[in-house]
């Protein structure tokens, strides 16, 4: 069954939405657009998995386990997995995906992260169905992960990735968690109809 969670194709549909940050419809517009994408699983009854991936140690990576545990404070019925006490990473990534296919049966994996991109590109956040490849942008070899996806660009990509996320600026981290945490508490608590 393991198998099934690698063999996600990797973002198939050119259908992705952007929203930035910045603007003030943004948390709205992102909840919506979550709602539209698992209202199917959600009436079929699917458990929906918010798998935030992402480490405390690394400003820049740190998006995914601080949208994690927002929406553990909202007391929501979903399953979030990657938070700050517990992280997603690359060193549990592979296991925490075999405990998820063990303990859901057919789950719609929501995967959140965060990446790197062009400068114009800053402060965007991407929702689109299929995986997405975490650690792509500092060249680590994970498999594909979710049948949705959330990416917030939290800096520039190209050069000394490593280095880039840890000196991105945790202003942007927390306005795009915020931002992420609160549309997708909308979406998913709406998406049930």
């Amino acid at each position: 069954m393991l198998e099934n969670l690698f063999k996600i194709p990797l973002r198939q549909t050119p259908t992705e939405n952007r929203f930035n940050v910045n603007q003030p419809n943004a948390m709205l517009s992102l909840g919506l657009c979550v709602r539209d994408i698992v209202r199917q699983a959600a009436n079929a009854g699917q458990p929906i998995i918010v798998l935030c991936i992402g480490t405390d140690r690394s400003t820049g990576d740190a998006l995914g386990p601080l949208i994690g545990s927002k929406l553990c404070t909202f007391n929501m019925n979903q399953i979030v997995y990657g938070t700050l006490d517990e992280p997603v990473h690359a060193t549990n990534l592979v296991n925490m995906l075999a405990s998820i296919e063990a303990k859901h049966t057919h789950p719609f994996i929501i995967a959140v992260d965060a990446c790197l991109g062009k400068l114009e590109n800053i402060g965007y956040i991407s929702l689109g169905q299929g995986s997405v490849k975490p650690g792509a942008a500092v060249n680590k070899e994970l498999p594909a992960v979710g049948h949705a996806y959330i990416t917030g660009v939290v800096n520039v990509g190209g050069f000394m990735e490593h280095l880039v996320l840890q000196s991105t600026r945790l202003n942007l981290v927390m306005k795009m968690a915020d931002t992420i945490a609160h549309a997708l508490s909308f979406g998913l608590k709406t998406a049930k109809g």
